[in-house]
């Protein structure tokens, strides 16, 4: 257990450092490379004491040992020359073992100040070198600052997590244990110190004879594709009483020089992150994949050793449900194959405040998944800590009984004999009935005794009794930099001293303007006045959330908001505000699926705003002058008191997004004298933004359709009519979408701050002129993308509806007093 002082001076080393190095993981390595130097002089020092001679600093490395630099006639300036000095050189000290020139490999002092590397040495000196597991405790804490996702997905498995599933597995002495995505060596570890206590009379391992320990040590690997983490988890094994830590800098699904190596005991948290692009793997994996928690499940299947190999293993809830062929075929292998044998359902928020993402623990043995033709299922509703973001301590905690039931179950089909268990989260399932789905689905909640589907309704719940809700601060001057909400991300001047600073994940819901949005934030921000920051989730996904109040928030506040010319809400609307709350396991099935939802919609809606027609220029066309091949006329002037007849006038609205010009963008207006031919429009015409006020119109233009009725244009318009059948109208309304000739329109036209156009900038554009043929061709080919197009804005609308129907399902339910009415909410409640 880590000691209250040692963790104190952890604390102060890096408060020390911070104002230097923000970063934690710089912090880490900061802090570790000062340790292992400290403690290199204390050992020579030891060797001393004993009547030997010092090891490390010896010969013209003498210089750099840790009490000459604490030397009084040392100052600052020569103390920072002296230790950044040495700390580069350390690497190249053939007196020192091979793992501590690899720590000191590429050290550098990352700071010039004199002050801060005094402090910080100063609070380094306290620590003393003791070969025990105080210390590996310590630098553990110290490792626990870099919990937060890195960018393969990992985050830091909790203490009490790692050591359930090792009490799990129950490693042996003379057992191979590998962790393939090993982090900081936690679990390896945490193994380690069972396999001790399991070898304990009196004094800790002291069943154990050197030769035996030595033995063992050697039975302990760590893969991480990550150097970083491989040399921090080097120093963890070796405070723990590992002199050659067998840790390799290893990619594990895509190199396969350590293929053919088995282990007895397989423990790990694979990363869940899979980086763009996909997983690149190799051949030799029975499942196909390209995502990274499916194949480390596949490789640590593939690698336990066929008769007493048995693994535990932390997985996102995806594999546990996910339709994707990839996981379907995961879970059928690890069910058909016999290597599956119990499924441990954890809490959501095990790893807040780092990721509130639902995990459970696969647990395999084939030899024991061979004796059985059912799968365990267990779920843990707590685990000793409350779900928020600061993980208190509280006193409901099922891993104790969950652990015991476990064993006993193992115990029952080594004996082959009848089990049972009154306890309401233990289900014993068919592999048989869970085959009989195609889907293989491994979820807790789909499970009940004997094999029933849970059917229940779900229960609402007052938002307020499932996060807290803060409001920002008052000052409403410093603006709203996003635009969106009075919110903005903090810069690296902002201080986060203040109660109106966040560094977490968090739902924002704006409560003036657009009163009822809801943005998800994870990371570091201030919250301005009237923006409502959701967070300290309990027994909630924040994505789950996020869902459904993106969708129904807004309807439900603007019935009850408040103010006319500046609309807001109170912080008890929401509090108040009910929602249904599934079992957390079904939550994340629904985020899942919202989830691939709103990817289809995010992608069509980037295929649908990027698109834009292209025409290239072919240097073998012909270029003239428009007004060589056009005529054009300026649009008809009126005003609202004019007299005489009616007609329909194009105006400029919707030239911006149209190829067509849009029958309702034609207005009914009356003009003082009868309709001139002149001023007619005809199909094919194209009509160009003369002037209007507004810059991001002018130049714009569109293609007038066939009409059956007789049409004008505004004054505001010119009117291009091309005198040659020669010349595609829709060929050419493309061309002038393209920003490069309208730019060239803009530029020639007239006026200073906003622009016009005129009739002699569209009698100097100069156009190519492809044959007709071509002309139809290219037209043709731009026609066939933006039929593509529009299948997207289609697909928009299916999946923006599968969303509402979704939100719609939870609502159906829960209890028949809270069905929402269709006239309020807008999404059909069916009965």
């Amino acid at each position: 257990m880590l000691d209250t002082e040692t963790k104190r001076r952890i604390d102060t080393a890096r408060d020390i450092l911070v104002g230097k190095v923000p970063d934690p993981k710089s912090q880490v390595e900061q802090i570790t490379i000062a340790l292992i130097y400290k403690f290199m002089d204390d050992m020579d020092k030891e060797a001393i004491s004993f009547g030997g001679k010092a090891t490390f600093f010896t010969g013209e490395y003498e210089q750099y040992g840790w009490t000459n630099i604490f030397d009084t006639k040392v100052g600052g300036h020569e103390m920072l020359t002296l230790y950044g000095e040495a700390i580069v050189k350390l690497n190249l000290n053939p007196n020192i073992p091979q793992l501590f020139r690899d720590i000191f490999k590429n050290a550098y002092l990352p700071y010039r100040d004199p002050e801060t590397l005094k402090l910080f040495l100063k609070t380094i000196n306290e620590f003393s070198y003791d070969h025990s597991e105080m210390l590996g405790d310590a630098f553990e804490y110290l490792l626990s600052v870099m919990g937060s996702q890195g960018d393969a997905g990992q985050f830091r498995t909790p203490r009490h997590i790692i050591d359930f599933i090792v009490e799990v597995m129950q490693p042996k002495k003379n057992e191979t244990i590998l962790d393939p995505a090993c982090g900081t060596a936690g679990f390896l570890i945490s193994s380690y110190k069972h396999i001790l206590h399991e070898n304990t009379k009196k004094n800790k391992g002291d069943l154990l004879t050197p030769d035996s320990r030595k033995k063992m040590i050697q039975n302990f690997v760590g893969y991480d594709i990550s150097p970083d983490m491989v040399r921090l988890s080097l120093v963890n094994l070796y405070l723990h009483g590992f002199t050659t830590p067998s840790i390799y800098e290893y990619d594990t699904l895509t190199s396969e020089e350590r293929w053919s190596e088995y282990y007895d005991v397989i423990i790990a948290n694979p990363p869940f992150m899979t980086p763009k692009g996909g997983i690149k793997p190799h051949k030799k994996f029975t499942v196909q994949a390209n995502r990274s928690e499916v194949l480390f499940v596949d490789y640590i299947a593939e690698h336990i050793h066929p008769s007493t190999g048995r693994a535990g293993i932390i997985v996102p809830e995806g594999i546990i449900f996910q339709s994707s062929n990839a996981y379907k075929a995961l879970r059928k292998m690890l069910v058909d194959k016999n290597y599956l044998y119990a499924v441990v359902s954890l809490p959501a928020g095990i790893f807040n405040p780092y990721s509130g993402v639902k995990t459970s623990i696969l647990l395999m043995d084939k030899t024991l998944a061979k004796k059985t033709d059912n799968i365990l299922f267990v779920k843990i509703e707590s685990d000793g800590f409350d779900l928020g973001a600061q993980r208190r301590a509280i006193d409901k905690n099922d891993l104790t009984a969950c652990l015991e039931l476990l064993q006993q179950y193992k115990q029952v089909l080594q004996d082959n004999t009848d089990f049972e268990s009154d306890n309401k989260n233990v289900f014993l399932v068919e592999k048989e009935k869970i085959g009989a789905d195609a889907d293989y689905n491994l979820s807790i909640d789909r499970y009940r005794v004997n094999g029933n589907v849970q059917k229940s309704d779900f229960e609402m719940m007052k938002l307020g009794d499932l996060v807290e809700i803060k409001t920002g601060k008052k000052d409403v001057n410093q603006g709203n930099p996003n635009g969106i909400y009075p919110f903005f991300t903090c810069a690296k001047e902002c201080t986060f001293s203040d109660e109106f600073s966040f560094d977490t994940e968090a739902l924002l819901i704006a409560g003036n303007g657009v009163v009822g949005d809801v943005k998800y934030f994870k990371g570091k921000f201030e919250a301005y006045q009237r923006t409502y920051v959701l967070n300290n989730f309990k027994n909630i996904s924040p994505h789950y959330l996020f869902f459904v109040l993106k969708e129904i928030l807004p309807v439900y506040l603007n019935e009850i908001k408040q103010g006319n010319t500046m609309p807001y809400i109170k912080v008890g609307m929401l509090t108040d505000f009910k929602i249904p709350l599934p079992p957390l396991s079904i939550q994340e099935q629904f985020v899942s699926k919202l989830e691939l939802y709103q990817k289809l919609i995010d992608g069509a809606k980037q295929v649908t705003e990027s698109f834009k027609p292209q025409i290239e220029f072919n240097p073998s066309w012909e270029i003239v002058k428009l007004g060589d091949v056009a005529t054009f006329k300026n649009g008809i002037n009126y005003t609202k008191d004019s007299k005489g007849s009616k007609v329909k006038v194009l105006g400029v609205k919707d030239f911006k997004n149209n190829l067509f010009a849009p029958l309702e963008s034609f207005d009914s207006v009356q003009i003082d004298n009868q309709l001139n031919e002149n001023y007619e429009l005809k199909f094919g015409d194209l009509v160009f933004v003369r002037s209007n006020g507004n810059q991001d119109l002018i130049g714009r233009c569109v293609l007038i359709p066939e009409l059956n009725f007789k049409a004008t244009f505004s004054g505001f318009t010119i009117r291009c009519r091309f005198n040659s059948e020669n010349f595609l109208p829709k060929f050419y309304a493309y061309l002038f979408k393209s920003d490069t000739l309208r730019n060239k329109l803009i530029d020639s036209g007239t006026g200073a701050n906003i622009k016009s156009l005129n009739q002699a900038a569209l009698n100097n554009l100069e156009i190519p002129i492809p044959t007709l043929e071509e002309q139809q061709q290219i037209v043709k080919r731009i026609e066939e993308e933006q039929a593509l197009v529009n299948s997207n804005k289609q697909l928009i609308e299916i999946f923006e509806q599968k969303i509402k129907d979704e939100i719609n399902k939870l609502w159906q339910a829960a209890p028949k007093e809270y069905a929402m009415p269709e006239e309020k909410l807008s999404i059909a409640a069916e009965e």
